[in-house]
């Protein structure tokens, strides 16, 4: 099947789209019932989507053991461990400062596809890498979100924000293996990985007592179940889809930098939506990032 010159680098792109909308949704929704609740219920609410999906397109599910192995192990690292680190370090340093720490997370992609996958960079996709990446630590350092709570450095914070990018970075390296050992429909692969973070998370959350029905939730807060509803679309259902077909049409390293951009894409949305006045620092980064971008796409 032909694909378009730089498919991979357009679907992370969009993947940084849909995210960036995502977070706006999202950020909505759980000042309103908290994140707990949005996370589980976002990946619920995917695995519905996806299956409906799958279900009408009649999607190819036959996947080998090796496949389904890899993209659990995925799922499990990337999503259940992962956000969950990324979590708790936006309540211990506040979203700015883990979102600066995340911004390394296609460094540290890069180095595990070195590693576990042979993907060796040229030289224009490195130098486009750490532009990109500078772009993202300019506008990431500059904006400071109103009402973000906590915004200062703890051992205990960076901590969770490296695992979170580690988490970040291996889930992407098993999915890519999945997608190695055969095809694979990403929104097939994204449903396995969902799935498997599930099972990680929602016996943990019962074991912690703090589940709540999302039924109950939902019923008393009509708003927050449209806001999660289409967060989870945007996110979990096409986002995450997109960042596996991403992955299976490029390198690791330059998707996770390509989807990474999600600080630069959203300086728009916050400029149109909560009329933030934009400095000339994260202007500026925004075209420092775009030239990142350029160079990967010269590469």
């Amino acid at each position: 099947m032909t694909v378009m010159p730089f498919f991979g680098e357009f679907a992370a792109l969009f993947t940084a789209m849909l995210w960036s909308g995502s977070s706006m949704v999202f950020a909505a929704a759980t000042a309103r019932i908290g994140s707990l609740q949005v996370n589980i219920s976002r990946l619920l609410m995917a695995t519905t989507y996806l299956g409906i999906v799958i279900l009408l397109f009649g999607l190819p599910v036959a996947l080998s053991g090796r496949q389904i192995g890899n993209l659990a192990v995925s799922g499990i690292i990337g999503l259940a461990l992962g956000d969950t680190f990324l979590f708790k370090a936006f309540k211990e340093m506040g979203a700015r400062i883990t979102m600066l720490i995340m911004s390394l997370a296609p460094a540290v992609t890069a180095a595990l596809g070195y590693v576990f996958l042979g993907e060796s960079l040229s030289t224009h996709a490195v130098l486009g890498m750490m532009i990109t990446i500078l772009g993202i630590a300019i506008v990431v350092v500059d904006r400071r979100a109103p009402n973000s709570g906590r915004s200062s450095w703890s051992v205990e914070g960076l901590a969770f924000g490296l695992l979170a990018a580690v988490g970040q970075g291996v889930g992407l390296i098993f999915a890519k293996m999945a997608f190695r050992e055969g095809e694979i429909n990403g929104f097939v692969a994204t449903l396995v990985r969902i799935l498997s973070s599930l099972v990680l998370l929602i016996p943990g959350l019962l074991a912690s007592g703090r589940w709540v029905s999302p039924v109950l939730t939902f019923s008393r807060d009509r708003r927050a179940l449209l806001l999660t509803a289409v967060g989870s679309i945007l996110g979990p259902f096409l986002g995450i889809s997109f960042s596996l077909i991403a992955i299976s049409h490029t390198s690791v390293a330059v998707a996770a930098t390509l989807m990474a951009t999600v600080p630069i894409l959203m300086l728009p949305l916050v400029r149109i939506f909560h009329h933030e006045r934009l400095s000339w620092k994260s202007i500026a980064g925004a075209f420092v990032a775009v030239f990142g971008v350029a160079l990967l796409f010269l590469r």
